[in-house]
């Protein structure tokens, strides 16, 4: 083969190179811009500076993390801590393997006295014995958050959970309703609400936040509105969490929450004190909505968009 042969092969590889990564940029861009559809399904929280990203069962674990701090009255502080020690042991999974007998988001040990490995393999059971301990530590929100959390776990190396704290204090921020509008998820939506009910929803917000705190009153509508329903939408339901005077934060928790659960829950919307996120549109977050009422958090289960 001649030199100039050579080279006219060499071209048109690389122009069918580059031709085939054109059409896979375009499908990616059609996928993003025209049917806004995220192509990775992860959260994010943006708070101080720091935008900490994880995907969507390591969110909806924080998001529990989070709550149960909010409901037994804990500074923000504990839920950092606590984040940033589930991190480390594992990954803010709930896993059922680990060290030696160790199980669950904090990988506590039935050996250790700190349950059952049923019990432990319980998220909520999980973070309410680790809070139980963190609150028997003197002094703990002020220490390093490294330093408390080892003073609860007793780890073999406590300095490994300061490489989680900047991450963790953008979810606790976020997700105990510190920093409003600043946790959302990109998913795609599945458009359809199947088995879940406002009963199903009502009930895993009573065990995050408490019954008496998480109670919810559900309702079929059928109109647009406040919601974000379209005109004669009759399938989406709708959960009302109402939030007092001056618990602004807990109203945040829980619409921050709610986004964390969406995907599992199809959730189509959440709305609350000015702003609304929803499925169809998760790449764009929180957006202005001046109809979003300051007295309670709207969840509408299904999708807002889709008129029966």
């Amino acid at each position: 083969m001649t030199a100039s042969g050579g080279k006219r092969i060499a071209r048109a590889v690389a122009i069918v190179a580059i031709a085939c990564g054109l059409v896979v940029a375009g499908a990616m861009l059609a996928s993003e811009f025209l049917f806004r559809q995220p192509l990775v399904e992860a959260c994010h929280a943006t708070a101080n500076g720091i935008r900490a990203e994880l995907p969507l069962e390591e969110a909806q674990n924080a998001a529990l993390i989070s709550a149960v701090s909010v409901r037994r009255g804990l500074p923000p502080r504990a839920a950092s801590i606590a984040l940033a020690t589930a991190y480390q042991e594992s990954g803010l999974r709930n896993i059922d393997y680990g060290h030696l007998d160790s199980v669950g988001l904090f990988q506590q040990r039935p050996s250790q006295g700190w349950g059952t490995v049923e019990q432990i393999q319980d998220p909520y059971y999980a973070t309410g014995r680790f809070y139980s301990a963190l609150a028997k530590v003197p002094g703990y929100t002020t220490m390093d958050i490294a330093a408390a959390a080892q003073r609860v776990q007793l780890s073999a190396d406590g300095s490994a959970y300061s490489q989680h704290e900047s991450n963790a204090r953008a979810l606790a921020s976020a997700l105990t309703g510190q920093t409003p509008a600043a946790f959302s998820c990109e998913f795609q939506p599945t458009g359809q609400r199947g088995p879940t009910t406002t009963a199903d929803l009502s009930a895993e917000l009573a065990k995050a936040y408490g019954s008496d705190r998480g109670r919810v009153t559900s309702a079929t509508v059928g109109r647009g509105g406040n919601d974000g329903l379209a005109a004669g939408n009759t399938a989406a339901l709708v959960l009302d969490v109402p939030v007092r005077t001056g618990e602004a934060r807990f109203g945040w928790s829980v619409a921050q929450w709610s986004v964390a659960y969406a995907k599992r829950f199809g959730i189509g919307s959440v709305s609350y004190a000015g702003r609304t996120w929803t499925a169809d549109r998760s790449k764009d977050g929180w957006r202005t909505d001046r109809a979003a009422a300051p007295t309670r958090v709207r969840v509408v289960v299904g999708s807002p968009n889709s008129s029966n």
